[in-house]
């Protein structure tokens, strides 16, 4: 389902979508851990092995939690769900921020050979650290949240015709912040017995971009020679039923 070209009806309520709560944090997680190596060919990321790539707390399929609800407005469900994936996945990431260091993360990581940059305003690609870029991201996406000419919160005023491709763009960011911290950061949230929450958060994430047409293919996969770590995950979870092939 789409929802570009669509007009603006009354705002609804918070989407009803179980998000689960994050574990306690602990005390601490140890010294910052030194930077990922990238494995050898046969080097299976934890995220990607049994049982913990299957740990959830929804089981089923995630397409009944993403249906556009009866009565409701598909601009204001996709506004009101992205804020909610906002929200949950920075709540992770501060969970982690011990963890994602300059040192720890020199480089904005999404899979073995893969490393995302980010467009500066005269539009050159430059590389950051991991918490850089992060913060940059979570900070950008803040700031639209703030925008009523973006999100508005009153009744009467529409989306402007910009909104569903500023919202395809804020997904992308989204899914490299979760691209990311699987790749490096998994071990972490072993660590805090986060894995069901992790996983639930990100295939709801993931099926609600396909409904609505915001996770492009090349985007979760990558590049014959610079593949998305978690693109193996979506692959795996695709096979087993809990997302829409």
């Amino acid at each position: 389902m789409s929802f570009f070209g669509r007009n603006r009806a009354p705002r609804g309520k918070r989407s009803p979508t179980p998000t689960g709560n994050l574990p306690p944090r602990k005390d601490s997680m140890g010294p910052p851990p030194d930077p990922p190596s990238p494995g050898g060919a046969g080097t299976k990321p934890l995220y990607l092995s049994s049982p913990f790539a299957d740990a959830a707390l929804v089981k089923g399929n995630f397409k009944t939690i993403v249906m556009l609800p009866k009565y409701v407005d598909i601009m204001e469900w996709v506004a009101v769900n992205m804020f909610d994936f906002y929200t949950n996945l920075n709540e992770f990431y501060g969970v982690l921020t011990e963890c994602c260091t300059q040192h720890s993360c020199p480089t904005m990581s999404g899979g073995p050979t893969l490393n995302y940059t980010w467009a500066s305003q005269g539009g050159k690609q430059v590389a950051l650290s991991a918490p850089t870029y992060i913060d940059s991201v979570m900070s950008s996406i803040q700031n639209l949240l703030d925008d009523e000419n973006v999100f508005p919160t009153k009744s009467n005023q529409a989306f402007h015709p910009s909104f569903p491709a500023t919202i395809k763009h804020v997904y992308r960011q989204l899914l490299r912040v979760f691209a990311h911290l699987y790749h490096a950061h998994f071990p972490q949230i072993l660590h805090l017995r986060a894995e069901p929450h992790f996983n639930s958060l990100f295939a709801h994430f993931l099926a609600f971009g396909r409904e609505y047409e915001l996770l492009e293919v090349k985007d979760i996969k990558g590049d014959p020679s610079a593949p998305v770590g978690v693109g193996l995950l979506w692959e795996r979870w695709k096979d087993s039923g809990i997302l829409e092939a």
